[in-house]
């Protein structure tokens, strides 16, 4: 599967293999990141990720004969980098030391509707159609029954699930930031050559990060678990990046997007039966809200055929760009 192979030298075999990774795979980062952050610090153990999720992508781009990015290119990479892997990506990690994976995706999902509120609110944005500015309504209404609000207004939420939830969605914020940021500056023309740039920028900067607020790795206390779980969510997390960028070539946006539906569903059902946790009706009721306002966004977007990109391009797990 090369990353650059047209629709017509794709197979089927090799687009429903990554579609299978990009579903499946993705979906099951917010269980590992959750595995991972249990005795790993979690701003360490992602720039530890992107670092070397970085230095993967580089080698492959070097390999391929990609040119060098321009001094400009790299600095809007950054840019984008620094908001979607450290402020988005990063956070969510911390964040879910305190917030389910299942509950943590299904806050993500609704990234869409934020996408198209800061590009509504850009100067010189894209006003949204009525039927957009329902499915925001409906998104943020699914958001807030989500997270809870009769524990909110009885004072009986825990607080750091509370700014963990409400830190899930400054993240989701911060990466369709990046996301519109992306769209309207200089980037490398490679989208590989954009990740390698963006990660290892990212992993920088994290790794950095983490020490100066006092994280730092007590080896006898860190499990076999969490170091696997960093070892999938960097070598398998790469997989279904470039299965992502390989579906962007051969298969329509609309199709590729569908991931955003999917990835709430098996990080639920993971987070539930392999990692133990609670999944009640009004989390259910939720998430049909969320999803149900996602589409209609999507319906939306392609009903008004703007040039824009899809909303749903802000949907890329916040957790899972490698």
């Amino acid at each position: 599967m090369t990353i650059g192979s047209s629709h017509a030298g794709a197979s089927r075999l090799q687009v429903a293999l990554a579609f299978a990774a990009v579903y499946v795979i993705w979906g099951s980062t917010y269980l590992a990141i959750r595995f991972a952050v249990d005795t790993l610090p979690p701003f360490l153990m992602m720039g530890t990720r992107f670092l070397l999720g970085g230095a993967f992508f580089y080698v492959w781009v070097r390999m391929s004969g990609e040119p060098i990015p321009t001094w400009r290119q790299v600095r809007s990479a950054s840019i984008v980098g620094i908001l979607m892997l450290c402020c988005a990506t990063g956070v969510v990690g911390w964040a879910e030391q305190f917030v389910p994976s299942g509950l943590t995706a299904l806050i993500i999902s609704g990234a869409p509707a934020i996408f198209v509120l800061i590009e509504w609110l850009r100067p010189r944005g894209n006003k949204p159609n009525l039927l957009t500015i329902v499915g925001l309504v409906i998104g943020f209404t699914g958001t807030t029954i989500l997270i809870g609000p009769d524990q909110i207004l009885s004072g009986t939420v825990d607080h750091k699930y509370f700014i963990g939830a409400i830190a899930i969605m400054v993240a989701s914020a911060c990466w369709a930031g990046g996301s519109i940021l992306s769209q309207h500056i200089e980037m490398p023309k490679s989208m590989l050559t954009a990740a390698a740039v963006e990660l290892l920028v990212a992993g920088g900067v994290l790794v950095l990060f983490g020490p100066l607020i006092g994280e730092r790795v007590v080896w006898e206390t860190v499990s076999l678990k969490s170091v696997l779980a960093l070892g999938y969510l960097t070598v398998f997390g790469a997989l279904a990046f470039a299965a992502y960028v390989f579906l962007l070539r051969v298969s329509t946006p609309a199709k590729v997007s569908t991931y955003a539906y999917v990835n709430p569903i098996v990080a639920v059902i993971l987070g539930t039966t392999l990692g133990g946790e609670k999944f009640d009706a009004r989390m259910g009721i939720a998430s049909v809200i969320i999803i149900g306002a996602v589409a209609l966004i999507t319906i939306a977007k392609s009903v008004r055929r703007d040039p824009e990109v899809s909303p749903t391009a802000a949907a890329v797990p916040v957790d899972s760009e490698v």
